[in-house]
């Protein structure tokens, strides 16, 4: 004899299914994969040469300066100040000094390669232009 409240247990038993597969799904998704920012922490590490083309003002050299990525941080492998980040997904933002001179930047790192616009003041004169990185 089945009684009312089997009747009504069975009649739940698809919703009660469903939502255990649901649940033991988002489990296991959470076990076996690792976030965004596990997945891509250092995936920019190295030495990063990085070149600086001048587009306006009366800045006419380009310059080539090796740049440290470890983790998030941008930091100097030679040569001024370097301060910096760059998030998992690749933006990148950068404050250079030497001397009186400095420049702020940013753009996006991909892979092995970079590029962006920088401006700033360079021996005493406002400067803008282009970066380009190469992973060495």
């Amino acid at each position: 004899m089945i009684s009312d409240r089997s009747i009504a247990f069975f009649a739940n038993f698809g919703r009660m299914s469903a939502l255990r597969g649901m649940f033991v799904a988002t489990a296991l998704a959470a076990v076996a994969l690792p976030s965004t920012a596990d997945a891509r922490m250092g995936a920019y590490d190295g030495t990063w040469n990085v070149t600086f083309t001048p587009q306006a003002g009366n800045c006419h050299a380009s310059n080539t300066l090796p740049f440290t990525v470890q983790g998030t941080r941008v930091s100097s492998a030679g040569g001024g100040k370097v301060t910096g980040g760059v998030s998992g997904t690749g933006s990148v933002s950068v404050r250079i000094s030497v001397g009186a001179s400095w420049a702020s930047g940013g753009g996006r790192l991909a892979g092995n390669s970079g590029a962006g616009r920088w401006n700033g003041i360079i021996t005493g004169d406002k400067c803008s232009g282009s970066w380009q990185a190469v992973r060495s």
